[in-house]
């Protein structure tokens, strides 16, 4: 196993759309959502300890969820547990982890990837990563993975490539924003765009430099605390300074500025796992498309539900179809399908409701 590969899994959403599951105190990531005996990050940190050394993965998080990665991966050391003390989206968390592994190995390739996605050729996806590894190590540049669009999503931001690119990697000419659902079209059409999976590689010192072009604002805020990272020191410079970062993610800050961008179609199958449907469509399911995890389901006139409960709760569902259905202790939540985009503005309706008790 190669001793410069580092992995940063980022670990702190909220997960509002899988509500009532997923709450801001026990977020979807430490969840098994698929019913497999793995939690995401479990499952997530699995796929990247494939070819990244234990040590050598860092998990980014919120200070809540300190003791939540710790408990289910207990492989992991308390110095490995980054944390932020602030919500500050992608950009400063990763510029703040950069620094990190810097410190520790200057020579270091590392990926970002998000803790909670599905992905199901997990042998393909080490190949993919190793690829872009590769190419960061030889020459200065960002590579993401991207992912070829099965249909018009307007749920995803785009990656638009030069069409005269060979096999392999892709010079990225430009990201694109959640498009409607027309422009999905013809993005489709055209050919040369994917998805845009969150998923990036580069070397340290490549992703450093970028921050000193293009947020030497950023840059100086976090390079002042060097000689703490790694040390005793770190916790309190991280807890002064770590709030004064702007508030912006990796796209805007770094990839829209950079010109040496480049993307891997991915070979294997990927799904986002942002909202209930996207789970549905991953799991198995009964002879009347009905996907169940956990319960025990009896069925009539009832098709195309996604249905969860307490493990071995018999549920009974007569007449519904397309239907979200979870029930979780004091949480009851029957909803179409089709509106669960709409779930956070439910969860909000609930807080202003009953309280935080239930988000």
């Amino acid at each position: 196993m190669n001793k410069n590969y580092y992995a940063v899994l980022m670990a702190g959403g909220v997960g509002s759309r899988f509500w009532p599951i997923s709450t801001s105190s026990y977020p979807k990531q430490f969840h098994d959502m698929l019913g497999t005996g793995d939690t995401l990050i479990q499952k997530t940190f699995k796929r990247l300890n494939k070819f990244v050394p234990t040590e050598n993965i860092l998990i980014l998080t919120n200070e809540s969820y300190n003791d939540l990665v710790l408990e289910q991966l207990p492989m992991v050391k308390q110095d490995q547990v980054v944390l932020e003390p602030a919500m500050r989206n992608t950009a400063p968390c990763i510029l703040y982890a950069a620094l990190k592994i810097q410190k520790m190995n200057p020579d270091g390739v590392m990926i970002v990837a998000p803790s909670d996605h599905w992905i199901e050729d997990e042998e393909a996806f080490a190949e993919d990563v190793t690829t872009c590894f590769k190419k960061c190590e030889e020459e200065e540049v960002l590579c993401t993975l991207g992912i070829k669009p099965s249909f018009p999503n307007t749920g995803f931001g785009y990656i638009e490539f030069d069409k005269n690119s060979g096999a392999g990697l892709k010079k990225v000419n430009q990201f694109r924003e959640k498009p409607d659902y027309e422009t999905a079209k013809e993005f489709l059409a055209q050919g040369n765009f994917l998805w845009n999976a969150g998923i990036f590689m580069w070397s340290v010192k490549t992703i450093v430099n970028a921050f000193k072009n293009y947020q030497p604002k950023q840059f100086e805020l976090f390079e002042a605390g060097n000689s703490c990272y790694n040390t005793v020191d770190e916790k309190e410079f991280i807890k002064e300074n770590y709030p004064k970062a702007e508030n912006i993610s990796i796209d805007y800050a770094i990839l829209e500025n950079s010109k040496s961008i480049y993307v891997l179609p991915a070979t294997f199958d990927w799904n986002d796992l942002g909202t209930w449907g996207s789970l549905y469509d991953k799991l198995d399911k009964d002879e009347s498309q009905n996907a169940v995890v956990n319960s025990k389901v009896i069925s009539d006139e009832a098709s195309g539900n996604m249905i969860r409960s307490p493990k071995g709760k018999v549920v009974v569902v007569d007449g519904l179809k397309d239907y979200i259905i979870v029930d979780k202790e004091e949480v009851l939540l029957i909803y179409p399908k089709a509106k669960e985009q709409d779930i956070k503005k439910v969860l909000a309706k609930v807080k202003d409701t009953f309280g935080d008790t239930y988000a």
